[in-house]
């Protein structure tokens, strides 16, 4: 059998599908004079959008989902506050996650300023640094919020707690929850509740990552060991981990440590990750529901995570899914309408994206593109579900997927290359009777690693290619 390996035969390559054709981002006029490095986002009980940014303001946006949203639409909320990176509201309260602590703010006198600032938790250190980012997350269902603290320049803990996550309850006590965070990028709970946020490339990251916030736990930068001493409830201090290991041999030296669930590929993923936003609207967004979305500040892109728990491990794959964004994608925001609002900025390590601010949405425009919707393990390879049927002569052919692993070095050097390279062979492909699954059986799957996949040579019944043909799944347990 042949196999087509370009665009479907006769066809114009000019016209073949773009990510545009499925999502549109619509990039918001804002206030002249008014610098709107947005970070983070929440909508509120009356239908605004309040965005906290940077530089420590909060604007309110009437009408977000407007087919053009222009400068009139915003209006100033709150100023002078201390980087507010993210934002939650509860119970009529607006809550930010500033760098000093989680403030309270509300407008009770109906002028549309904030007039009230109270201070929800704190517990935590500064001394200026300009790296001690605090990036907080919504609230849980029993009214907790978390917020991860980076490190002091992001090498080491000059602050109290600084690389640790803090558990804030509903009345406020904070008390610390997980240790070994680096420098975090945004937070997010998946559509089961469970907590993740983004760390970044660096010492003790061999590439940025997708890490599982758990209590008592170690998501592996040591840095902030110190701070044990200062919290009894976390119990004695994790075992030191050996630098130049990996870390999923580190994992069975120290019961503590969770492996980073999603390994994002240094540079063809991104290079800083950063907001975490799950599909929880049933299909508002397209075939996507329940995944996680994760932009990417330096790429100015949006990937798309998809999820599983194997044998008590967290683990998946992720995938590239929207680039093209104005800045630096930093705040997401899933509305339940359907679209995610994105926030950006360029400050500092510059960014894709060529401008220094933007506030933008994204919405799907009802087509469903071809697509790998999911990526899971089985015993003897993994199984591939398409959003379109498959053409059965491209999927069962093995030459139409090329695979290959790595992993990252665990250690306290900056960053890591890809290391310990294999490459699995793909021995079948069985697709299913509906023609919307794939089976492939892989000889040489390894723990640890990060599974490369490219499906170029598949193709939809259409003779179509896929809109993405790569995928990226980071293997922290074998299927028993």
């Amino acid at each position: 059998m042949s196999l087509v390996t370009g665009p479907a035969a006769g066809a114009d390559e000019k016209t073949q599908p773009t990510e545009d054709d499925y999502y549109r981002i619509t990039t918001f006029e804002t206030p002249e004079g008014e610098v709107i490095e947005a970070c983070g986002f929440e909508r509120m009980d009356d239908g605004r959008l309040a965005v906290c940014t940077r530089r420590g303001d909060i604007f309110m946006i009437r009408d977000p989902l407007a087919e053009k949203v222009t400068a009139d639409q915003f209006s100033l909320f709150a100023r002078g506050l201390h980087e507010t990176l993210s934002l939650a509201e509860r119970d009529g309260w607006l809550y930010a996650t500033q760098r000093p602590e989680v403030t309270k703010i509300k407008d009770t006198d109906g002028d549309g300023q904030a007039d009230v600032f109270v201070t929800h938790g704190d517990g935590w250190g500064i001394n200026g640094d300009y790296h001690e980012y605090a990036f907080g997350s919504k609230f849980d269902d029993a009214g907790n919020l978390y917020v991860t603290l980076c490190l002091t320049g992001s090498f080491s803990s000059h602050s109290p707690f600084r690389g640790w996550a803090m558990k804030i309850s509903s009345d406020g006590v904070v008390t610390p929850y997980t240790s070994g965070v680096r420098s975090p990028g945004g937070m997010g709970f998946d559509a089961h509740g469970n907590l993740f946020y983004t760390d970044n490339q660096g010492p003790w990251n061999g590439t940025c990552g997708l890490k599982l916030l758990r209590p008592k736990a170690f998501v592996g930068h040591p840095g902030g060991f110190d701070w044990y001493k200062d919290a009894p409830d976390m119990g004695p201090k994790p075992t030191e981990p050996e630098s130049g290991s990996r870390m999923h041999v580190e994992a069975t030296k120290i019961p503590e440590l969770i492996p980073t669930v999603i390994m994002f590929p240094y540079d063809k993923m991104g290079k800083s990750a950063s907001g975490i936003t799950c599909d929880t609207t049933g299909g508002k967004f397209g075939p996507f529901s329940g995944q996680l979305f994760v932009a990417d500040q330096s790429h100015s892109t949006l990937m798309r995570v998809d999820l599983e728990e194997v044998a008590g491990r967290w683990q998946g794959a992720c995938f590239p899914f929207k680039k093209g964004f104005a800045s630096g994608n930093v705040g997401v925001e899933m509305d339940a309408s359907g679209a995610i609002f994105v926030g950006g900025t360029n400050r500092g390590w510059g960014s894709r994206g060529p401008k220094p601010f933007a506030v933008e949405r994204l919405d799907w425009t009802g087509k469903v593109p071809f697509e790998i919707q999911h990526m899971r393990l089985t015993k003897d390879g993994f199984e591939l579900t398409f959003t379109q049927r498959v053409d059965a002569s491209t999927a069962e052919n093995v030459s139409s997927y090329e695979l290959e692993t790595y992993t990252y070095e665990y250690r306290s050097q900056y960053g890591s290359p890809e290391v310990d390279a294999t490459k699995p062979t793909i021995t079948a492909a069985k697709v299913s009777d509906d023609g919307m699954k794939v089976a492939i059986t892989v000889e040489g799957l390894q723990l640890g690693h990060v599974h490369q996949l490219n499906v170029s040579g598949v193709r939809n019944t259409n003779a179509e290619p896929l809109l993405h043909s790569q995928a990226y799944y980071t293997l922290n347990a074998f299927q028993p």
